[in-house]
C-alpha cells in the first residue's frame, strides 16, 4: 500500500512541475534564448521518511526544465545547482510514513532564503519554486 501511494504522489508531482513550468506562451522561451545569465542556488531538504526529491538541475530550458531525482536521500539533503536565465529554481521532496512525514524544503540564492514550505501527514508532497533572480 505504502508503494502505490507512494508512486502516485510522485506521479502527481512530476505532473504538475511540468504543467507549471509549461504553461507560459513561447514569448518566454525567446526570452529564456535572450538572457543567457547564470545563478547558483542551494536546495535543501530536511524531515523525515523522504522516498524521492525531484529538482531543477540546470539544464533544458526554462519552459522545459531537465528535472533531476533522488531516491532514498539521506537528509539533511543539499544540493548546489547553476541555472541559466529566468529557468525558476524548484524542489520537490516526496514522503510516505504510516507514522506521519514530515519535510521541509528551502531554496537559497547569495545566503537568503528565497523559499522554504513544510508539509506534514501521511503522504506528505513539499514543494518550493522560486522566480529566477535574474528577472528582478
Amino acid at each position: 500500500m505504502k508503494r502505490t501511494i507512494r508512486a502516485a504522489v510522485c506521479s502527481v508531482v512530476v505532473v504538475g512541475l511540468a504543467f507549471g513550468v509549461s504553461a507560459c506562451s513561447e514569448a518566454v522561451d525567446q526570452v529564456d534564448k535572450a538572457v543567457d545569465e547564470t545563478y547558483e542556488v542551494t536546495y535543501e531538504v530536511t524531515g523525515t521518511s523522504v522516498d524521492s526529491i525531484e529538482f531543477h538541475g540546470g539544464g533544458g530550458t526554462a519552459m522545459k526544465p531537465k528535472i533531476e531525482s533522488v531516491s532514498k536521500p539521506k537528509l539533511p539533503w543539499t544540493k548546489t545547482v547553476t541555472l541559466r536565465g529566468i529557468m525558476p529554481a524548484a524542489v520537490m521532496p516526496v514522503a510516505a510514513d504510516p507514522e506521519g512525514a514530515h519535510i521541509t524544503c528551502k531554496i537559497t540564492h547569495k545566503g537568503k532564503v528565497i523559499d522554504e514550505q513544510t508539509a506534514k501527514g501521511l503522504v506528505a508532497a513539499g514543494g518550493c519554486t522560486a522566480e529566477s533572480p535574474v528577472t528582478g
